[in-house]
């Protein structure tokens, strides 16, 4: 019997720049290994491997998704284990806390001829800077992005009523936290989504598999969904609850989501990009809108409006098309990392950090 998957990104694309939520991910872990090594060099694959091997085995296992490649991964953790791997080459540098005793370093460059590496420096130089241009002009143009939304927002705030938006929330939290524990819960900082070079991609289906109730804001830029979501996220922690906090892949600073597994709900912010609706028993839609905006604010602002939604989305589909060709540069500087990689050394390696995990599995149970 197979172990559940989740997946997730803890690395993100922003409006902000590259922004990382790795370290509440990575804590409790009683072992880490970090590796470290080019791009192509298999970190990816090596990961999805040992991840694919301990879920066949019955192990839950959190695959953490890369928001620069749409079929790599970054991390896996095999929580049960109190074990992960990571990549740990830029942008995502993990720092260790007790290095040896905790965070291990794994170098895959042990695999590769550095002198067929040296006979293509320059190329591998010019890729590097050119794909680091890409993402910085990308990051740029989100927040471009990011000014515009924050005129869209304007309108709606400006017809809001605040009143009727905190005793919403007030609702939510009498019916979620009535009863609280007498413990300290673990608290995950996760985005919902990410900006890709595929465009939005996010995983709510998956993380909201299995769960009773599931709560679909509905709304408009400004009209409280994050404020809402920042409250509740605070009242579960203390309240006592292990509590999963998504943030948004576009402004990180913004909350899309939060899931108390404990208590079975996930409530989020079901808004394009990532707009789901009801489809089974214990979904409901909380209407924002409906609920807190002046009735008629969409007729009266439309052709402000449709204007808005237009600079939005050509600023987002710019700011995508520099990812997806920091992207194709990345595949380019790949080939030359692959063609100079010894590859049975890795497998090598795999085997080892399999040995290692095997070890703590054993020792579990005893």
């Amino acid at each position: 019997m197979t172990g559940k998957i989740l997946n997730y990104y803890a690395g993100g694309n922003t409006a902000r720049g590259f922004h990382n939520l790795f370290e509440s991910n990575l804590n409790g872990l009683e072992r880490l290994f970090i590796l470290k090594g080019g791009p192509g060099t298999g970190k990816s694959t090596l990961m999805k491997a040992i991840g694919k091997k301990w879920n066949d085995e019955g192990y839950d296992v959190e695959y953490i998704h890369c928001a620069s490649d749409n079929g790599s991964i970054d991390g896996v953790i095999l929580r049960d284990l109190k074990v992960g791997i990571v990549d740990g080459t830029s942008p995502h540098v993990i720092e260790p806390k007790a290095p040896g005793a905790i965070e291990e370093y794994v170098n895959l460059g042990v695999a590769w001829d550095s002198n067929q590496l040296a006979e293509h420096k320059i190329e591998i130089l010019q890729l590097s800077e050119e794909i680091s241009a890409d993402f910085q002009t990308a990051y740029s143009i989100f927040h471009e992005a990011l000014l515009v939304h924050d005129e869209w927002e304007k309108i709606y705030i400006e017809n809001m009523d605040y009143n009727k938006a905190n005793e919403l929330t007030d609702e939510l939290m009498h019916k979620f936290f009535s009863k609280k524990q007498n413990t300290q819960g673990d608290v995950y900082h996760r985005f919902l989504g990410a900006a890709t070079p595929l465009g939005a991609k996010d995983f709510v289906p998956n993380l909201t598999e299995g769960l009773k109730e599931r709560y679909f804001i509905k709304g408009r830029p400004g009209s409280g969904k994050s404020t809402m979501l920042k409250k509740l996220a605070a009242n579960a922690e203390a309240s006592g609850y292990d509590v999963e906090i998504y943030h948004c892949g576009f402004d990180p600073n913004s909350l899309d989501m939060v899931i108390v597994r404990e208590l079975g709900f996930a409530i989020f912010d079901s808004t394009a990009p990532h707009e789901y609706f009801p489809e089974r028993s214990g979904d409901s839609i909380v209407d924002m809108y409906a609920k807190t905006i002046t009735p008629g604010t969409d007729e009266k602002y439309t052709a402000e409006l449709k204007v808005i939604s237009w600079r939005y989305s050509e600023k987002m589909k710019e700011a995508i098309s520099f990812l997806a060709e920091a992207k194709r540069k990345h595949d380019e500087l790949e080939k030359y990392y692959v063609g100079a990689m010894d590859f049975n050394k890795i497998d090598e390696i795999q085997k080892s950090l399999n040995a290692e995990i095997e070890k703590r599995a054993a020792a579990r149970q005893k």
